[in-house]
């Protein structure tokens, strides 16, 4: 899903289909919500709108934009970072996973627990495996052994790195659908 970009300009809302649209919360909980209840009351009182103030305006939404990224970042990071501490002491154990991901590197891999981890090329020593862009899979060059996005699968964690935010899996026991 798009993130909002908050703007002065009216571009209407593509997924609804509205030419006029504004967004806000209720209760009040973000400055971009208080500067539309600020203008929404200039507006319906019949004030006309400085072209300072609408400089001020465009310089305070692009701000917040600016501000709900690195919001969304810090949130992501801290998320990532104790999930990665929380399963530092699990090197060794198995889980139920869905893979969320491939790339020409490796398999991600999201476990039960909500952790995000990822399945290096490296570990898959059976094999030579192709990355299949059109079907999110990747297919082994002797063994045709496929891993698609979505399939669940068992996996071992073999390493953490904290610092970095890294989870590291291996296969264990095989796919347990669609491989």
């Amino acid at each position: 899903m798009a993130k909002a970009i908050y703007s002065t300009q009216n571009i209407g809302h593509y997924g609804l289909a509205f030419e006029h649209y504004t967004h806000f919360t209720s209760p009040i909980r973000r400055y971009p919500d208080m500067m539309v209840h600020r203008l929404m009351k200039k507006y319906l009182a019949g004030e006309n709108i400085s072209p300072r103030s609408i400089k001020k305006y465009k310089e305070l939404t692009s701000r917040s934009t600016q501000q709900e990224i690195a919001a969304v970042d810090a949130e992501r990071n801290s998320v990532r970072y104790k999930f990665t501490e929380f399963m530092s002491d699990k090197i060794g154990e198995e889980f139920e996973g869905v893979i969320s991901g491939i790339t020409k590197w490796g398999v991600y891999v999201q476990i039960e627990n909500g952790a995000n981890g990822m399945i290096s090329l490296r570990t898959l020593k059976n094999d030579y495996y192709d990355l299949d862009t059109k079907n999110y899979s990747l297919v082994g060059q002797k063994t045709r052994t496929k891993y698609s996005l979505g399939d669940k699968i068992k996996v071992r964690l073999i390493k953490t790195n904290i610092d970095r935010q890294l989870i590291d899996f291996e296969i264990s026991g095989g796919s347990t659908s669609g491989g």
